[in-house]
């Protein structure tokens, strides 16, 4: 018997809802697929507004120190307020725990409207760095006396023509975190049989961070993958090629068949994944885990939505497809596909939660828990 042990944060806003809904499908699909010979032992932790009211901190240290020691974890979404407050809690444990990728698969269910003719044609795996870039949190505020140090030390020592009163910000790229990202990502295309991995950069623009990103991708696949890449133009296993960030969002919309595996920096790959899953039909289903060497976390694409928290209007699906990412690289694919095809059956029978309701012709409105209870009876 193999039981794995999961720790899991429910997270703020309709996170307590979705993961209510979420959590029995998983056990589900694992009963069904291994007959209680395989498991998932589930552990709370706390952060976000919960663990506030019940601590003081909104990311206590025991969570740290128990996130520290684990292999597998869990989230709803957690708050952040823009502007003030508290840094990122997402992007504080994606930085102390160096969960480098972020991974979002992003394809179209049958059924579901977009604002796109043929959304069948996406499906793309999004590898996205996670610790570097513009999100490394190196910024100073216009007037600060930090900023006007920098400021003056870019004119007077660098001759950086740089206003006075700018708020400044630094994005450190480097070839470390470039490499395994794009590392990571050629080897699930390997592995999976995807026909292509495309560095995705603003390197005509910002030469010695994004084009450093894209010279270091080539430099993997070249020196790393020479019998497994080929650059585009070749006939071979994995074709590795680049495009323009800006050039990238146009070829989605117009050729998303060309394209298989995405492998990109911190800031084109947010923009870039949630794009994307709205050529599918939004982020209410779209899945994603945050990874490391160690620690994989797997959580929800989209927000708390705090508007309509408590109300029994969230749909699940985006965490129901996450555990199924994480039953896949637990090893538990038997249980994955259960889960996925189970999501697959609730959409056809039309009866899903309202953002999925006004997408799909003839639905019928439920709400989270009912859309819940949906999927997992068809497991």
């Amino acid at each position: 018997m193999t039981q794995r042990t999961v720790y899991f944060i429910e997270g703020d806003g309709i996170g307590p809802e979705v993961w209510a809904s979420a959590r029995p499908v998983l056990d589900a699909a694992m009963d069904k697929a291994y007959g209680g010979s395989n498991s998932l032992d589930w552990v709370e932790l706390l952060a976000g507004e919960k663990a506030f009211a019940e601590t003081g901190e909104y990311l206590p240290q025991t969570t740290m120190d128990a996130l520290a020691k684990a292999e597998l974890a869990m989230k709803g979404p957690l708050g952040t307020p823009v502007g003030k407050g508290f840094r990122s809690l997402n992007v504080t444990m994606r930085q102390a725990f160096d969960l480098y990728a972020c991974i979002r698969p992003v394809r179209h269910f049958a059924g579901i409207e977009s604002p796109v003719k043929h959304p069948e044609r996406v499906d793309m795996v999004v590898f996205r760095e996670n610790t570097e870039d513009v999100y490394a949190g190196i910024e100073y505020a216009s007037g600060s006396a930090e900023a006007k140090k920098l400021i003056a030390f870019l004119r007077d020592e660098l001759g950086a023509d740089v206003d006075p009163s700018a708020g400044v910000g630094i994005k450190p790229m480097t070839e470390k975190g470039s490499k395994r990202l794009v590392r990571r990502a050629i080897e699930f295309a390997a592995r999976e049989g995807r026909e292509s991995v495309t560095l995705v950069h603003k390197g005509n623009i910002m030469k010695t961070t994004e084009g450093a990103f894209r010279a270091w991708g080539y430099e993997v696949a070249e020196q790393e993958f020479a019998g497994t890449c080929v650059m585009e133009g070749e006939e071979g296993k994995v074709v590795v090629k680049d495009r323009i960030a800006d050039a990238m969002f146009q070829e989605c919309l117009m050729r998303p068949e060309q394209y298989s595996v995405v492998a990109t920096s911190n800031l084109n790959g947010d923009y870039i994944s949630d794009a994307l899953a709205a050529q599918v039909g939004g982020l209410g289903l779209a899945p994603g885990v945050n990874m490391g060497d160690t620690l994989a976390m797997f959580e929800a694409t989209h927000g708390t939505a705090p508007t309509i928290a408590g109300k029994d209007m969230a749909n699940p699906g985006s965490l129901i497809l996450s555990g199924a990412m994480l039953l896949d690289h637990a090893g538990f694919g038997e249980a994955a596909e259960l889960v996925r095809g189970s999501v697959e059956k609730a959409l056809a029978a039309r009866k899903v939660t309202v953002d999925l309701a006004s997408q799909i012709p003839g639905a019928q409105q439920v709400g989270c828990r009912e859309f819940g209870e949906i999927i997992l009876a068809g497991i």
